[in-house]
């Protein structure tokens, strides 16, 4: 998809998605839990495919590339008596670690075989009722691994105790899955190393509103940033969230964006900035919008320096390296490591080239934005809708000239 280059300020209105990370927690639980209800549910591909897996009475449950619905159904379809299937995914999933959550939930009782490569899937699962509830996980792993065990907590016999070995990267989903269980009345504490939920068999009649999603919303912070002059108005979201990528805010300050919030929606307005820094910035609990900051910086001749990348490598693709090479394609320079990105400041931006997006959703929302400066080709567009199906249909009100 070519993207035509434009340059006037953006006015538009803009309303996103529920968030793709609230959502499929949400499912899970009202699997366990089916007096609870949901509103505002999100549209990608990844929550649509987590509720046909949820449904399916087949023997086998292919995912495609939803990485948070292979650790989520991994757990959930484990702790499910009598269920027995083999859980699947594209081949990029097939090179997507498994291990850490498939071992943990062993500990807990479980039975999982690994049918192809030793710690990845496919994965042959037969469910039981988990009965020991104690297990020891490192803090440094995705929070969806840790997550997957929260969400079906509640639903083992005696509960779950789960201990942290180092320190905790990815706090804040963590915290929203803790929170969404507090919303539905399940009894759960953090307290030191140690994460505790209450054995729950059923909740009162319960509706949960998912929020608009945080990671959406980065494209239009950095439509905001890279267009002079820009207001965008995003609705629905909430001032004290639980998405960690409500950091955006504090950081796209320091790119020149005010935010005020009003009634369930945000406003962006774009304000002038020197360019004249390095923004420095660890991500280690935000780092989906790892992807949207680098490609910002680059559009305005800003050199950042990202560290905390580490879960980056075994996403879709491997982010980092793509990055790097998309960037240096458009006359860039960038410099990484297993866990951080460095780009240079530059002033140039070269027209009229083909980003090549990995099967990876953010790449191309990500790199969409430097329509601002230059015309830019997205390549296998249509990627977008594994977590906003929406994407280019806004992006058509963002770039007409209004």
């Amino acid at each position: 998809m070519l993207l035509t280059s434009f340059s006037h300020a953006i006015k538009a209105s803009i309303q996103i998605t529920g968030s793709k990370s609230e959502s499929n927690r949400l499912l899970i639980l009202q699997q366990l839990y089916p007096n609870l209800a949901i509103e505002n549910l999100s549209n990608s591909d990844d929550t649509q495919l987590l509720e046909k897996a949820l449904r399916s009475s087949e023997g086998e449950v292919n995912i495609g590339h939803a990485g948070t619905a292979m650790r989520f159904l991994t757990a959930y379809f484990a702790a499910t008596p009598g269920k027995e299937l083999v859980l699947t995914g594209s081949g990029r999933m097939k090179d997507r670690p498994i291990k850490i959550l498939v071992e943990a939930l062993k500990t807990l009782g479980a039975t999982i075989d690994y049918i192809e490569k030793e710690g990845f899937p496919p994965l042959k699962i037969t469910g039981r009722d988990l009965t020991i509830s104690y297990v020891e996980i490192d803090g440094n792993v995705s929070s969806q691994y840790i997550s997957a065990l929260l969400l079906i907590g509640g639903r083992l016999k005696n509960g779950l105790q789960l201990k942290f070995i180092g320190k905790v990267t990815s706090v804040p989903y963590i915290k929203m899955t803790l929170s969404l269980l507090d919303q539905i009345g399940i009894e759960n504490s953090w307290e030191g190393d140690t994460i505790s939920v209450k054995s729950t068999t059923k909740i009162v009649q319960k509706t949960v509103t998912v929020e608009s999603d945080w990671s959406s919303a980065s494209y239009y912070f950095s439509y905001a940033a890279l267009a002079k002059g820009s207001e965008i108005t995003l609705s629905s979201y909430k001032k004290n969230s639980l998405q960690g990528d409500a950091v955006l805010v504090d950081i796209y300050k320091k790119l020149g964006i005010e935010t005020t919030f009003s009634e369930g929606q945000i406003h962006l307005k774009q304000q002038d900035v020197s360019a004249d820094f390095v923004l420095k910035l660890d991500l280690k609990s935000a780092p989906d919008i790892a992807q949207t900051i680098v490609v910002t910086c680059f559009g305005m001749g800003i050199s950042c320096d990202l560290t905390g990348l580490h879960t980056l490598k075994i996403k879709e693709t491997d982010r980092l390296v793509a990055l790097k090479t998309e960037i240096e394609k458009l006359g860039g320079t960038v410099h990484i490591t297993e866990n951080s990105l460095v780009l240079e400041k530059s002033s140039t931006i070269k027209s009229k080239i083909g980003i090549d997006t990995y099967q990876d959703h953010r790449m191309a929302m990500a790199f969409a934005p430097l329509a601002t400066k230059v015309a830019i080709r997205i390549n296998e567009a249509n990627v977008v809708s594994k977590s906003y199906p929406t994407f280019w249909i806004d992006y058509a009100k963002v770039s007409a000239n209004s």
